[in-house]
């Protein structure tokens, strides 16, 4: 398999030595008139495995692709079903030139490295379990799985960008207590990862949870991407500003939860958020009150949507590239974290999508150190309500999906160069 795809890489580089002979390029583009928006990043991601570089026009027709003309990747689109057209030298000059008009908000980000992708997920995943695995598998991006293990052994910095999956890192698994403690997948999952904690030297699974958060974000400060949805991003900020506190009840670690607990968390230690107040019941199905959950509960699912923020495209490169969409008005989903209330999201953070009647935010995004950071609440774009042993998402009904493509944005995300995405 990879001798074969580097014989095609190497076919696809000679072919760009010698594309002036067609003088032309295909552009694929990203509004309304593509057929599969989500295999288009699959088409895009493969084309900078084989070696070429793709340019991603922000802000042209949905944030296009241009590609060099090159008759296997004209085969690869029409194999994925992505719309596509071949245009003469002098269409992408022109489109080109528009682009750089300084009136105009586009920009042309050149995308050349192939980011090495790790999903952070356990080997008991159901496949309702994530979103993201679902839409890498579907646009045939290549990812690899890590854990606990992997993470606390240092395999993290070999890896450009990590998602991870629905997770609860204050090691209260979940807070599924009240409603799964006798169901056989709840107590696998505990066994499991208190023998993961007792092998890698942690009397606690709240330790070990709070180890690979410090781990993940040193990953972060050295330049990684971070990415992660629903309850593996509020969970992650608070097992950060909890380092070295008890918020456990006894049902979790064996022992009473500090008393002193919220007095002590050190909210600069987290990525986002700031304030918040603990849910200490372990009984609540929640981690504390940044979520907007309940604030969803009140409307019906119609009303329920998030505008994405427009940026400017040659200065605020950053969050351009992560809002690049044919739709800027997206149909809302809940999720164990749903939406992030303002009121405690810290001022150096980018909302880059809210909920205009709500006061919540759907999707967030920083820096830390070398390294960028992303929050997408919810925990399906393509199901409202997506409930425990719900069946996955079927993406051949949604190819299309805007709620989708965000996540596509942030897998591209690394391979722009570095002067491309500085803030």
């Amino acid at each position: 398999m990879m001798e074969t795809l580097r014989r095609v890489g190497l076919t696809l580089v000679g072919c760009v030595l010698l594309q002036s002979l067609w003088a032309a390029r295909i552009l694929v583009p990203m509004d309304d008139s593509q057929t599969n928006h989500l295999k288009a990043y699959g088409v895009a991601f493969w084309v900078l495995e084989n070696g070429v570089e793709v340019e991603w026009l922000l802000n042209y027709r949905g944030g296009s692709f241009l590609l060099p003309n090159i008759p296997e990747i004209q085969n690869e689109c029409v194999i994925r079903g992505v719309s596509h057209q071949v245009i003469a030298d002098v269409q992408a000059g022109q489109i080109l030139q528009e682009i750089a008009d300084p009136e105009v908000n586009m920009e042309r980000v050149k995308l050349e490295v192939t980011p090495k992708i790790a999903v952070y997920s356990p080997e008991g995943k159901q496949p309702w379990d994530d979103a993201v695995t679902l839409v890498l598998t579907y646009a045939e991006i290549p990812y690899d799985v890590v854990y606990d293990t992997e993470i606390l052994t240092g395999e993290l910095p070999q890896y450009d960008w990590l998602h991870l999956h629905h997770e609860d890192f204050t090691g209260q698994y979940g807070k599924f207590y009240r409603a799964y403690r006798s169901a056989a997948w709840y107590q696998e999952e505990v066994a499991r990862q208190t023998g993961t904690a007792e092998i890698m030297g942690f009397q606690k699974v709240s330790e070990m949870k709070r180890t690979v958060a410090t781990n993940i974000r040193d990953f972060v400060l050295g330049g990684g991407f971070l990415f992660t949805m629903c309850s593996g991003t509020d969970s992650y900020d608070i097992a950060l500003a909890a380092q070295g506190v008890d918020i456990c009840g006894p049902m979790f670690d064996g022992d009473p939860s500090d008393a002193a607990a919220q007095s002590k968390l050190q909210f600069d230690a987290g990525l986002a958020f700031q304030d918040y107040q603990l849910e200490m019941d372990p009984m609540v199905y929640e981690f504390s009150e940044i979520d907007g959950t309940k604030d969803h509960s009140d409307i019906k699912p119609i009303n329920d949507f998030f505008t994405l923020f427009d940026f400017s495209a040659k200065w605020d490169i950053v969050p351009t590239m992560l809002t690049q969409s044919h739709e800027r008005v997206i149909a809302g989903f809940m999720g164990q974290t749903t939406s992030f209330r303002k009121s405690f999201i810290r001022p150096d953070v980018t909302i880059m999508g809210d909920n205009r009647n709500l006061p919540t935010a759907k999707y967030i995004h920083g820096t830390l150190g070398l390294g960028q950071w992303t929050y997408y609440g919810g925990h399906d774009p393509e199901d409202y309500r997506h409930l425990v042993n719900d069946p996955p998402t079927d993406l051949n009904l949604h190819p299309n999906s805007p709620g989708y493509r965000l996540i596509l944005n942030n897998i591209l995300f690394p391979a722009a160069k570095k002067k491309d995405r500085k803030t």
